[in-house]
């Protein structure tokens, strides 16, 4: 049985319109101004149809298949994905959002965030070939000479040329300032770059002919951990002066990884034997440069998570209504047949509604995201740049972790609606699962991002900024026209987070380890809260409108309050453990 798909236009439309009012935004940005909502239009419809006839189809023939390393470095990508890249370059979606100056078509976050979450929905594994290049692109566009931007920026945007980031080696994962990768200084201002990373996507295939890997290394002489990190360009092929291709680079895969999922997407261990690497930026300040790509990855992640939901709740809610199974809650629906529609049962209407809930939780606030991106990018003011800057820094681990959390747990539950059939391949169900397991790990894992919000975001300037986006929605709140219930329970939720981070924020002065023994349920409470802010922006957006859409909205909103958002309270009261308490468990207790 092959999976089912139909991009839901109308929920992105009023994400895009009627909630965050994109046409108004652009029009009063000057760098946004020439945008127009007939052409956005067009582009989120040719989307559906490249991912719906061209993506869908290559899902479970591309997992069945998965990349294959051919040995002597060569990787081959399952069939069809080579015709699809070429249709996919072609059409300019990679550089869809890319700098007008070397070809892209600078469109903004809010549309691209739409045109990723389709190709994320329809297959997993092809995006992230794209995915990867693109974030090398933005990597080089805030970090690179002008000569190395003209250089790779078109190859890049057009596809002819892929993008990787090479970062973790087999010792060295999160600890990023353990790297062992060496760059030696040459006379001619290039480094020889001798190392081995593992867990390259997209390290080597044959859907370009070149590839771009962004390697991080330490230079002779480089200070100990993350701040002797440096940044290097380091191609397949090294290019020529005039843009043709030359000789191979030192460069290679070793292998690739045999995955739980996504497994159409080559995942290569790289070896670097006396490569040629070109210095981004300067020495030493190459992590940050990193991030700026690293970061992208985050929130495109929640994206993925975002669209696996979508996929595993469209297949759950046309196999629920078709499914003949004893009868309804409500008694005999149907006395002509001998058993219903599994689609009448509480604990399935559970399941389904759970996984609709958080799909468009999740993606309202990942265009909240994406309109602070483009504020912080386009804005006028320095001010007010800075401000979206920091709350995109703010929210960036809560996109990427709680996004694939509550991802998971959907795709579980459209799994289990499916019974035994959602066990065995054919039906797609566990596929699904399997390929959305990665979007919690990879990326810096979940616990990391965790960590990253409570650490770095929350603890290190005693709640400004969180007390900031708290007082922002207790703002909206207070200028809500309405009386839908989430108002009320989202205020008591502002009240609660506000309380919980800074008794943190507080028990962190005379417990420095109280973060790593509160960070996940910490970021779990936030999570239920920007999602019931986004459903109380939803039902904004839906205040006096008639009609089933409308509708449906302010009902989800209802469930939301009533069988969601129940579980912030529990996170907070769960967050307030202290470490103490987790390190009575000694290491002998871990046998």
């Amino acid at each position: 049985m092959s999976l089912i798909y139909t991009a839901p236009l109308d929920e992105m439309r009023f994400t895009l319109k009627e909630v965050f009012h994109a046409a108004q935004f652009w029009a009063t940005t000057p760098k946004l101004d020439h945008m127009d909502m007939d052409t956005v239009e067009m582009i989120l419809e040719e989307m559906a149809h490249f991912a719906t006839k061209v993506l869908l189809p290559l899902n479970q023939s591309g997992d069945a298949q998965g990349a294959r390393y051919l040995g002597d470095g060569q990787v081959a990508v399952p069939d069809g994905f080579q015709e699809a890249f070429r249709q996919y370059a072609q059409a300019g979606w990679i550089g869809l959002g890319g700098d007008v100056a070397y070809g892209g078509q600078g469109m903004p976050k809010m549309v691209t965030m739409l045109t990723e979450e389709m190709l994320f929905t329809t297959n997993q594994s092809f995006a992230l070939y794209p995915n990867l290049t693109i974030g090398a692109s933005i990597c080089l566009l805030a970090a690179a000479s002008d000569e190395q931007k003209q250089r790779y920026l078109h190859k890049l945007y057009a596809g002819e040329w892929t993008g990787t980031m090479c970062l973790t080696e087999a010792h060295a994962g999160t600890d990023l300032g353990m790297i062992k990768t060496k760059a030696t200084p040459n006379d001619d201002g290039s480094y020889t770059i001798t190392g081995t990373k593992i867990f390259i996507t997209g390290g080597e295939h044959d859907l370009s002919e070149n590839i771009i890997h962004l390697v991080l290394a330490k230079t002779p002489n480089a200070p100990a951990g993350s701040k002797g990190i440096s940044l290097f360009i380091v191609p397949k092929f090294l290019v020529n002066d005039d843009g043709s291709l030359g000789r191979r680079n030192g460069v290679q895969a070793g292998s690739i990884e045999h995955k739980m999922g996504i497994k159409a997407s080559a995942t290569c261990v790289m070896n670097f034997d006396g490569a040629i690497g070109f210095l981004v930026g300067e020495e030493n300040a190459g992590l940050a440069a990193m991030f700026v790509m690293m970061n992208y990855e985050r929130v495109t992640m929640g994206l993925q998570g975002l669209g696996a939901s979508v996929l595993a709740y469209q297949n759950a809610t046309a196999y629920a209504q078709d499914r003949l199974q004893g009868r309804h809650d409500t008694g005999v629906a149907n006395p002509q047949k001998n058993a219903d529609p599994i689609v009448g049962f509480a604990d399935v209407r559970r399941m389904l509604l759970n996984a609709k809930a958080n799909s468009v939780a999740a993606r309202t606030f990942a265009m909240y995201v994406a309109k602070h991106l483009d504020i912080a990018k386009f804005g006028q003011q320095i001010e007010e740049r800075q401000r979206a800057s920091a709350k995109v820094a703010l929210l960036t681990p809560v996109c990427k972790a709680f996004l694939t959390d509550k991802a998971f747990e959907a795709v579980v539950e459209c799994q289990q609606v499916f019974g035994g059939h959602g066990y065995v391949t054919e039906w797609g169900m566990e596929q699904i699962v399997r390929d959305t397991r990665i979007a919690q790990i990879y990326e810096g894992t979940n616990g990391i991002q965790a960590l990253d919000l409570l650490g770095r975001k929350v603890v290190k300037d005693g709640g400004v900024s969180m007390m900031a986006f708290l007082d922002e929605i207790q703002e909206d709140c207070q200028r809500a026209k309405h009386q839908h219930g989430i108002v009320t329970a989202l205020m008591k939720a502002v009240q609660e987070v506000r309380a919980l981070t800074q008794h943190l924020c507080d028990v962190v002065k005379q417990d420095k380890h109280a973060i790593n023994a509160s960070a996940v349920n910490y970021l779990h409470t936030v999570g239920y809260l920007c999602y019931a802010y986004m459903y109380l922006l939803v039902v904004d957006a839906s205040h006096h409108k008639e009609g089933e859409f409308y509708d449906s909205r302010r009902a989800l909103a209802d469930y939301f309050v009533a069988q969601q958002l129940p579980r912030l309270f529990c996170h907070a009261q769960m967050a307030r453990v202290d470490s103490a308490t987790m390190m009575t468990f000694d290491s002998s207790f871990f046998v």
